[in-house]
């Protein structure tokens, strides 16, 4: 297995290699507004996963999706030269679906404060159902003293039953 820190290198490399590629060498008119987001590596360095996103409709990804499928002998090719290891990693692209993400997370916070102003709403009319106090305060001390001058009879009987 490799050390974890030379594969994250590898991995930033990798995106920096074909981010470089895709903006200088790639002329083919499909590609679209296109971001390289991240790239994986596996711990033996053989297998490679971009991902990207694009700016545009579903016909825009999946031109971009097509553009990349088509230059991915060049980019190996670069990433294998410029990495210098005995095994070129495959690529493979993934979309990176932030931008859905994004919008989903959006939508929940929305909903959240949303609830969040009807709870308040409610509880502006809300009223206690008992009492506004339901706890014994200090100051109700005269049920306690009524209790304490109730005169208990004391006996001499010890605790074991029989009298000395």
């Amino acid at each position: 297995m490799s050390d974890p820190a030379k594969v994250r290198r590898h991995a930033e490399r990798v995106r920096e290699l074909v981010a470089s590629v895709v903006r200088s060498q790639i002329k083919d008119p499909r590609l679209g507004m296109i971001t390289i987001t991240d790239a994986r590596i596996t711990a033996d360095l053989r297998d490679a996963t971009v991902f990207y996103t694009v700016l545009g409709d579903a016909t825009a990804q999946a031109d971009t999706a097509a553009a990349l499928e088509s230059a991915k002998g060049l980019l190996r090719s670069t990433v294998g030269k410029a990495l210098g290891l005995r095994h070129s990693p495959t690529l493979t692209f993934v979309l990176d679906d932030v931008q859905d993400q994004v919008k989903h997370i959006d939508d929940l916070l929305a909903a959240a404060r949303n609830a969040d102003a009807e709870v308040q709403r409610l509880a502006a009319r809300a009223a206690y159902a008992g009492d506004a106090q339901p706890y014994r305060l200090e100051d109700e001390t005269d049920e306690a003293d009524e209790v304490a001058d109730v005169d208990v009879p004391e006996t001499n009987t010890p605790r074991g039953g029989e009298a000395r």
